[in-house]
């Protein structure tokens, strides 16, 4: 059954254009072509990249955030409370200001008292700057090498070469799948596991139908802008602003080139009107090219994000931060802990059970009080 299905799904007619054959691209005549069990061997070098970037982020890293100045935001720990712990894990991160009523009432504290605690314990489980650096110098490295050397093997036109390109690409997408859940969780969370997806099966689907050179260019002109990218949240973590909004202002002007100009006028234009210019459509020219636009629409929704980040540096006039990621929340100032510490001395709060009654929220907690609202 299972030979059956598998000589079904890949019928020539599905993957190459009409009158090709999967013969075509057996090795002959001392030609050599691009095989798909070849790419088999990114499995196991997906998970040697695993390895080497955990040791890189450790051993080289690490010690170059501490060299480059970049520092913690310190962090006021939370008093341990088993009843706000609880509702934080199973509730959620973020709760409704009656919820936090309820809460500040079954607990003994002030309402205010009650929202420190839940903005401090967010900001515990937000990544530290030193996490976030460790993982672009990384991706620094690998995008840097991976560009410079796609570009050797291309201008070259290295064979072998490529087929070792092609594997490290393919190999380092899956460990990034791999290690996605413990990566720094940003708000496009979504958007990069849809990339690393499509772009998984465009290298492999362009290898194994031998679209190689199409197959070429994409990843080299991805690879063009992400180094940069990755450079400039090295530098915007180590607070060095002017080699951050340097190189942030290059970064746009090579993403926006690639990817809104060069990959729809020349990859995509070629793929889907030149490459049927001779031949019918087939199943393996929409499947391609619907990967391709897939592609084409992340980079539209990038796009957006970094016009966002443009608008934001032309008013601030420096780079402050990535818009994907989450924010420090800031503490109550000294001076309110101050005044807050100073009401309870003065008998200001009304005891163990009832939330404070200071300012509009303590309407909110008299008539919780006095049963006007359900419990939730």
């Amino acid at each position: 059954m299972w030979s059956s299905l598998n000589e079904w799904l890949w019928q020539d007619r599905f993957w190459l254009p009409p009158n090709s054959s999967w013969a075509d691209l057996e090795d002959r005549d001392g030609l050599v072509y691009a095989h798909p069990q070849d790419m088999l061997a990114a499995l196991p070098l997906a998970l040697a990249l695993v390895v080497m970037r955990f040791t890189f982020e450790r051993l080289i890293g690490l010690p170059l955030s501490r060299w480059l100045g970049v520092r913690n935001q310190a962090r006021r720990p939370v008093q341990p409370n088993a009843t706000l712990e609880k509702h934080f894990l199973v509730e959620g991160r973020r709760l409704t200001e009656p919820q936090m009523v309820i809460l500040a009432t079954q607990c003994g504290l002030t309402l205010r008292q009650t929202q420190r605690w839940f903005r401090r314990r967010r900001n515990q489980d937000r990544p530290c700057l030193t996490k976030k650096f460790c993982e672009a110098s990384w991706r620094f490295v690998f995008y840097l090498f991976s560009f410079f050397g796609g570009l050797s093997v291309l201008y070259h036109t290295l064979k072998p070469a490529l087929y070792y390109w092609y594997l490290l690409e393919l190999s380092f997408y899956i460990s990034l799948l791999i290690t996605l859940p413990f990566d720094v969780r940003r708000k496009d969370f979504k958007e990069q596991i849809a990339h690393h997806l499509v772009t998984i099966t465009l290298v492999t689907f362009s290898y194994s139908t031998n679209l190689l050179r199409i197959g070429s260019l994409v990843l080299l002109l991805h690879d063009s802008a992400d180094y940069l990218l990755e450079a400039c949240k090295m530098f915007n973590y180590a607070h060095q602003w002017r080699l951050c909004n340097s190189l942030f202002i290059v970064f746009s002007l090579v993403f926006f080139y690639t990817r809104l100009v060069l990959f729809p006028t020349q990859i995509l234009y070629t793929t889907y009107y030149e490459s049927i210019a001779n031949s019918a459509p087939f199943f393996g020219y929409y499947f391609f090219n619907s990967l391709l636009v897939m592609l084409q629409l992340l980079h539209v929704f990038w796009s957006c994000l970094i016009l966002r980040m443009i608008h934001s540096f032309t008013k601030k006039g420096q780079m402050e931060k990535d818009i994907r990621s989450d924010m420090e929340e800031s503490g109550s100032s000294e001076e309110e802990e101050a005044r807050e510490h100073l009401e309870l001395k003065n008998g200001a709060a009304q005891g163990p059970g009832v939330a404070s009654t200071d300012g509009p929220r303590s309407r909110t907690a008299g008539r919780l009080a006095n049963g006007h609202i359900l419990a939730m």
